[in-house]
């Protein structure tokens, strides 16, 4: 993925970084983004990591769902960060 195709999508003015995947033709969400959105939570990388651990413990197939790519945050360097295309974010995560 080119520079061109990272951007960041606003929604109720929000950010959510974004990327595209031009060989699969997909955009794909930064979820600690959607989870603050969603939830409103002052901490959403723990909300993210907790809800992470208990999918996984609950025998959800989480890491064959996700991906990660590396997506600049706040502090302007790139880190890896968990993804997922509209598809795996609106559909149950079930095992």
């Amino acid at each position: 993925m080119s520079e061109k195709d990272v951007s960041v999508k606003l929604f109720e003015n929000r950010k959510i970084r974004t990327a595209w995947n031009d060989e699969k033709e997909d955009w794909y969400f930064s979820i600690v983004d959607v989870v603050e959105v969603l939830t409103e939570s002052p901490r959403p990388r723990k909300y993210w990591g907790d809800l992470k651990n208990k999918l996984l413990e609950e025998g959800s197939e989480l890491s064959a769902n996700i991906g990660q790519l590396k997506m600049q945050s706040a502090d302007g360097k790139y880190y890896l960060t968990d993804v997922a295309n509209t598809k795996q974010l609106l559909r149950p995560l079930r095992g």
